[in-house]
């Protein structure tokens, strides 16, 4: 590994506990390699954190902030719901602005302040088709036919990233740790897979764990969330809006009439800083 992240200042952020290090790269370019990324992830010898997140110049004419994100392994992502709400409320505060536009590469994404300090952002269209999940063959994405040990028939939908989203009757009963390691890697996902464990509590409340796609379990998961409202919905469990309570807290999801999904939630910085010399030789 070599030493161009050392000097860089950043923020940490987190969405209810969700965590990120987030790098502004608007005015000097930040490039981090899969090693680097995963050395400042590291909970024990760098700073910690769930995902990473690069700031950039926006791409299109539309957008605020072009937003980069990368997994706690090292791999690059397209979304992540609670660091879009995150970064929306930092460009928010920027600006004075109670709206922002947060361009991924996989979307633009339009984020507003919410009652009570709340943050929300239009996740854009949720995907069913089995081709945008992408799944490695046709398959029913309502009923894909796939278990594990108690876990069985889940929903696949595309929220910016893949989702399995099982239905049980407990979900803090589940193991989640090896059925979500196992399934991240399941042949039908050919870019693997995040998986949602969701126990329909009311048609208007789902408890919901998440196995993040390269990271593990994480206490919240906003794109996981709004996969476990809309699978639940489309099986006729859920209404269009309700509450899913992760185990960091409680994330208000809709599904839209055109098609997308609204999260609202909660964000919090807690810290910045400067990565220390000694961090470009900690992987």
């Amino acid at each position: 590994m070599h030493g161009a992240m050392t000097g860089l200042s950043f923020n940490k952020m987190h969405g209810l506990g969700n965590d990120f290090v987030v790098f502004d790269g608007r005015r000097g370019a930040v490039h981090l390699d899969a090693d680097q990324v995963r050395a400042v992830a590291n909970r024990r010898t760098g700073v910690g954190c769930d995902q990473l997140i690069i700031l950039e110049a926006a791409r299109n004419g539309r957008a605020d902030v072009f937003v980069r994100i990368y997994n706690a392994d090292g791999g690059e992502v397209f979304a992540c719901g609670n660091a879009a709400r995150c970064v929306a409320a930092k460009i928010m505060d920027e600006r004075g602005a109670d709206e922002a536009m947060i361009e991924t590469a996989h979307d633009t994404l339009r984020a507003h302040r919410a009652e009570n300090g709340m943050i929300a952002v239009d996740m854009g269209p949720v995907r069913m088709a089995w081709n945008e999940i992408p799944l490695a063959e046709p398959r029913d994405t309502l009923h894909l036919g796939i278990a594990l040990g108690p876990l069985a028939d889940p929903v696949a939908v595309n929220v910016g990233n893949p989702h399995a989203v099982f239905f049980v009757d407990d979900a803090e009963a589940v193991d989640l740790g090896p059925l979500g390691s196992a399934l991240e890697r399941h042949e039908l996902f050919p870019e693997r897979t995040n998986v949602e464990v969701v126990t329909v509590l009311s048609p208007k409340t789902l408890r919901v764990r998440v196995w993040e796609r390269g990271v593990g379990i994480t206490p919240a998961c906003g794109s996981g969330a709004c996969a476990a409202l809309v699978a639940a919905n489309l099986r006729g469990l859920a209404a269009s809006a309700g509450a899913v309570i992760l185990d960091g807290g409680t994330l208000e999801i809709e599904r839209l009439d055109d098609g997308h999904v609204l999260m609202t939630g909660p964000v919090a910085a807690t810290f910045s800083g400067t990565l220390a010399p000694s961090l470009a030789s900690a992987s």
